[in-house]
């Protein structure tokens, strides 16, 4: 089938390689980052060989699934450009780590043109497994997109609900904890380093949180933000509108994005190693 990506990123580029070794060759792309030849989604297109779009609607056009995976803030905006392009029955598969209500709003924009919209929540990084990482589906195609998603490679994906919002909702509520861990690590070992207590502060949380090492998943949780901060911050800018829909302030969340927000400048100390040689390349740059 014809399959049309919108957002030829991180994400994007692993959907297309993956796709391809599952037989899938007809691929289009649209990023609004193809407005700068030097940008990653550009020259993920000419490693892909893809032509890159001038447009969602151009990229769309004749697709029979339509893939969306930009980031979270953009999901809305991307689906209501593809929806100007698309072809009657076309599944649009939204993996976008956004709140309930814009999983809703897009959903809106792409069955008003006849699409048939699935919400996908990715409860993984993308690596190691690619394409075939755990996947929810949700909303009232989701079932039936099910059977289409494994001769496509998404080995991954199972069911949620046919009520759109519960599969976001699920991998939201679970990023205010994951994505809050790593916030609460950062702070707390800024503050241990300072003293000169670290490891028995990482000692002691075995007392409550098992873990075999937790020197080793400290500095592996506290290494994501480093490296994905920026994006990081944005998917919890949604955990927070996911726990705002549901009438309660997202104290919580909205300071989680901050803190990630935050670690992203210090990018090269996720190199460092150690916890401590994170902690004190973090230092540094502060001073």
């Amino acid at each position: 089938m014809r399959i049309a990506l919108i957002g030829l990123g991180e994400v994007g580029r692993v959907l297309a390689e993956d796709l391809r070794t599952a037989g899938e060759d007809d691929l289009a792309a649209w990023d609004t980052a193809f407005a700068d030849p030097d940008s990653r989604a550009s020259r993920n297109a000419a490693a892909l060989d893809i032509a890159p779009a001038s447009s969602a609607a151009e990229a769309v056009q004749g697709a029979a699934l339509v893939i969306s995976a930009v980031t979270a803030a953009n999901d809305l905006a991307a689906a209501g450009a593809a929806a100007t392009g698309l072809a009657a029955n076309a599944w649009f598969l939204d993996l976008n780590s956004a709140s309930p209500g814009q999983k809703q709003a897009s959903a809106k924009a792409v069955e008003a043109a006849g699409g048939r919209y699935v919400e996908a929540s990715v409860m993984s990084p993308i690596e190691p497994k690619r394409i075939a990482a755990p996947m929810l589906l949700g909303g009232p195609h989701a079932r039936a997109f099910a059977g289409v998603a494994g001769a496509l490679g998404f080995s991954g994906a199972a069911f949620c609900s046919e009520e759109l919002g519960k599969a976001s909702a699920t991998k939201l509520c679970r990023s205010v904890m994951i994505k809050g861990v790593e916030a609460l690590l950062t702070e707390s070992m800024l503050a241990a380093r300072a003293w000169g207590v670290e490891e028995p502060v990482l000692r002691s949380l075995s007392n409550l949180l098992p873990s075999d090492d937790w020197e080793k998943l400290a500095t592996y949780m506290i290494s994501r933000s480093l490296e994905h901060g920026t994006r990081r911050a944005e998917e919890m800018r949604e955990a927070a509108r996911t726990v705002e829909e549901t009438g309660i302030a997202p104290l919580m969340a909205a300071a989680t994005a901050e803190r990630q927000a935050w670690a992203a400048q210090f990018g090269e100390a996720r190199d460092a190693g150690s916890v401590a040689a994170m902690i004190d390349a973090i230092r540094a740059q502060l001073r």
